[in-house]
């Protein structure tokens, strides 16, 4: 399929109306909800177990109605259609773009029907045999079935990836730890730097440690290194370093197994191929946690806690095909984005979840969003005629309150910020003693950890004028001035009920959608990532002069043949 030229969204009639909202546009949060009893109500909306209100948001209804029309013009909805139907969306690669199949049910009535089939491929079929592979393959090394070469069960198992072989499974894992079964322990291993696979191993022992190697072509230079590396380990850790192949390779069958399509280079590493878990090229990378990717996770918290994590995805799937754009949660959070950076001058996105739990889902975004969306060419290889992208970032409250919050509430930046909390913890707990002040003994400490959470978007949304600064019997103007929050800083609130698989997959779900929302809208490909191979490239050609080889050096430009060679001198 080639795809007609997206629409440039800056001739459409609703960005100049967009456009012109902007000039002059002053932001009155105080005085719209004085003047709106029913804000907080008309502009909250439920996605599945997620209450998002976007109330204290810079949006008003002549906005947000610009905006959807904007949407409309942009055909959101139809690229949407055309995504999950299998067409080939992702332009530069001629590839369709799947990822919603890797969560379609194996029961139930589905849009496209059930034995969808894309470019001669059963869709379906292959999703749900891969899956029910890994289930099987899991429920072995959970019940103990499956052992390493000494006989012992299972203890640790490694995920040797990276990007979104690595991201996707550790953020899941570690929101998800209250459900990890007892005994079994998932690592995760990919920088090329030496020090993480060593400080991952280095107390494992290795009878009990079960290593995934994750990489759809069995050739990403990192994952290959690292997982070669931990090959080198196991035979260390085991005396086999001068054993036989049959020996050395026996342990690799029992202690290693593979995420990758190319099962010839898997058996040539000494991976039983039947031990190999495929996803297919119709799955980006940060797009795949969900696929076989996800392989070390289903290990930890057991296949039906994974299903519940699909049938999240697939609750906000459904919720993006079948909502209204009025009320459509990932269009109208992708939206705001657009109005923010395209026409407020926002260049960052603050992600801040107020559940520990979720410490590593910013760097998981950051992967999502900013792979996704940093292009500078549209999908039909034209220029975009519009800032794209958003630097997004964070980490969970409170920890930020005493970091970079100050640059929220009082800097010159205008920072949106998304807040995600849960109303019940996995790990309740009460301060029986309290402090004697403001913590009273007995005090839950989740609700504590909430009227946080509830305070700051209220701070940043309405701030403190210098009358309320005097009226606490401030004198001083300097000092007046320094406490004096100007409020109007948006931020976007999510609520669930709990951290459970599903509402994390609903998480991930609605991130994915508004990344489509605003790649659709700048007219981009959202599934390519092209910027990251020159970086690779290079590297590949650089490594022989890093080793000293004195003419490939010579080759450099003077900037990196010199930084290299005062490597060379420093290195021992």
């Amino acid at each position: 399929m080639t795809e007609s030229a997206p629409v440039d969204p800056t001739t459409t009639a609703a960005w100049k109306t967009l456009a012109g909202i902007a000039d002059g546009f002053s932001p009155d949060l105080r005085g719209w909800f004085d003047s709106d009893p029913g804000r907080a109500e008309q502009y909250t909306f439920q996605a599945g177990d997620l209450t998002v209100d976007l109330s204290k948001g810079l949006v008003t209804k002549e906005i947000l109605d610009a905006l959807l029309q904007l949407a409309q013009d942009a055909g959101v909805a139809e690229r949407y259609q055309a995504m999950i139907a299998g067409e080939h969306i992702n332009a530069t690669e001629d590839r369709a773009v799947l990822h919603t199949a890797l969560r379609r049910p194996a029961q139930g009535e589905l849009v496209p029907a059930k034995g969808f089939v894309v470019d001669g491929q059963d869709v379906d079929a292959d999703v749900h045999a891969t899956l029910d592979k890994v289930y099987a393959f899991a429920d072995k090394v959970r019940s103990g079935e499956w052992k390493g070469v000494t006989g012992k069960r299972i203890e640790t198992v490694v995920n040797i990836g990276i990007g979104g072989s690595d991201l996707g499974p550790v953020m899941v894992y570690e929101a998800l730890k209250p459900y990890v079964q007892a005994g079994i322990e998932a690592r995760f291993v990919s920088n090329i730097d030496p020090s993480d696979i060593y400080e991952k191993t280095a107390d494992l022992d290795p009878e009990t440690t079960l290593f995934i190697v994750a990489s759809k072509t069995f050739g990403t230079l990192e994952t290959l290194t690292n997982a070669r590396l931990a090959r080198q380990w196991l035979w260390e850790r085991l005396s086999l370093t001068d054993a036989a192949d049959e020996a050395k390779n026996d342990a690799v069958a029992k202690h290693f197994v593979a995420v990758s399509t190319a099962l010839d280079k898997v058996a040539a590493f000494g991976i039983d191929p039947e031990n190999a878990f495929g996803f297919w090229d119709w799955v980006g990378g940060r797009y795949s946690v969900d696929s076989a990717i996800g392989t070390s996770v289903v290990i930890a918290i057991g296949p039906d806690n994974w299903k519940q994590f699909l049938a999240g995805f697939h609750t906000i799937d459904e919720h993006m095909r079948t909502t209204p754009l009025e009320q459509n949660v990932p269009v109208l959070m992708g939206l705001l984005n657009i109005w923010y950076s395209n026409f407020l001058g926002a260049q960052s996105h603050a992600v801040l979840p107020y559940t520990q739990y979720l410490h590593r889902f910013a760097a998981y975004l950051q992967q999502l969003t900013m792979e996704s969306n940093g292009k500078r060419v549209r999908w039909d290889g034209s220029p975009v005629t519009t800032d794209t992208g958003e630097v997004f970032w964070g980490e969970p409250g409170t920890n930020g309150q005493h970091a970079f919050y100050q640059l929220i509430h009082q800097g010159t930046r205008l920072i949106p910020a998304d807040f995600i909390t849960v109303a019940n913890p996995a790990r309740p707990l009460k301060d029986e003693t309290g402090d004697g002040k403001a913590v009273e003994p007995g005090q839950d400490v989740h609700n504590l950890f909430l009227a946080n959470f509830f305070a700051q978007t209220k701070a940043l949304a309405f701030g403190k004028t210098a009358d309320e600064v005097r009226a606490e019997g401030t004198t001083d103007e300097a000092i007046v001035a320094a406490r004096t929050f100007t409020g109007n800083k948006p931020s976007t609130s999510i609520l669930a009920p709990e951290l459970s698989p599903s509402v994390v997959g609903q998480l991930i779900a609605l991130y994915e959608h508004i990344v489509f929302t605003e790649g659709t809208i700048w007219g981009i490909d959202s599934f390519d990532q092209w910027g990251v191979e020159l970086g690779k490239q290079l590297a590949l050609q650089i490594a022989p002069a890093v080793d000293g080889d004195q003419s490939v050096l010579e080759s450099q430009d003077s900037s990196t043949k010199a930084l290299i060679a005062k490597y060379l001198e420093l290195r021992k």
